[in-house]
């Protein structure tokens, strides 16, 4: 926002950057109405968690290796089919399949992190080199996921922000606070939600996007605290056992 000329109030500023199509004060704050945005970038990520929890050996699977994934497909099969494409046309069917998608995975991925954790802890792991490879398929899950989880939370969900009135932002992205470092209008994608979590999941804290809402830190919390056992527990045995 430009700074208000002497004699004008910021009431006045506020209308006079509306008018011109600027963004204004409380646009940038909340994050200005989202544009048009396929879900196909989500449905491919969570096709490729299914992918990743298949390449996991049978010890860290609870019951039949091809159940949760099977499942998992069909509920995505279901969700491509016969539910918008374009995040401006939004079903509460939609929605609804998709956390449960959503909590389906990070189940299964949490489970098979117990299960991990516990070989380790039973001194019942063998394979210093399959341990890794399983270490890193659970950390690239827990990234996928949990850029689900912040897709579908933030402002309401991916249909809701593109109303002009949506609900307060659960996370604050450098483009909201500083004007003029991005494209006009500017509004998160479902990659930048990917950025998100994936920089969560690294450092273990947030680093550029601040969670404002209690349920986006606590989600952020949780998958600091799956990634902390994954890289230090996990990928640190597994190369010990590996030298």
């Amino acid at each position: 926002m430009k700074r208000a000329e002497p004699g004008t109030t910021p009431a006045a500023d506020t209308a006079a950057a509306a008018a011109q199509g600027h963004p204004t004060d409380r646009q940038l704050a909340f994050g200005v109405a989202s544009p048009p945005r396929s879900y196909w970038p989500a449905r491919i990520a969570i096709l490729a968690a299914i992918g990743l929890y298949l390449t996991l050996p049978d010890s860290l699977v609870a019951g039949p290796h091809w159940l949760i994934p099977a499942l998992e497909a069909a509920v995505l099969l279901g969700v491509s089919a016969f539910t918008p494409h374009q995040t401006a046309q939004e079903s509460r069917i939609r929605r609804t399949t998709v956390i449960t998608l959503a909590a389906m995975v990070s189940t299964a991925n949490m489970v098979s992190l117990a299960l991990l954790v516990h070989l380790l802890v039973a001194g019942q792991a063998q394979s210093g080199e399959q341990l890794l490879f399983a270490a890193i398929g659970l950390w690239c899950t827990n990234v996928i996921i949990f850029a689900i989880w912040f897709f579908e939370l933030d402002r309401g969900g991916p249909a809701a922000r593109h109303l002009p009135e949506h609900t307060a932002p659960d996370f604050l992205f450098p483009q909201m606070s500083v004007p003029g470092c991005s494209a006009e209008n500017w509004a998160p994608s479902f990659l930048d939600y990917l950025y998100v979590s994936f920089t969560n999941a690294t450092a273990f804290s947030p680093t550029d996007t601040m969670p404002l809402s209690l349920t986006a830190k606590s989600l952020m919390g949780l998958q600091s605290i799956v990634s902390l056992l994954t890289v230090t527990l996990v990928a640190a045995r597994a190369v010990n056992i590996l030298h």
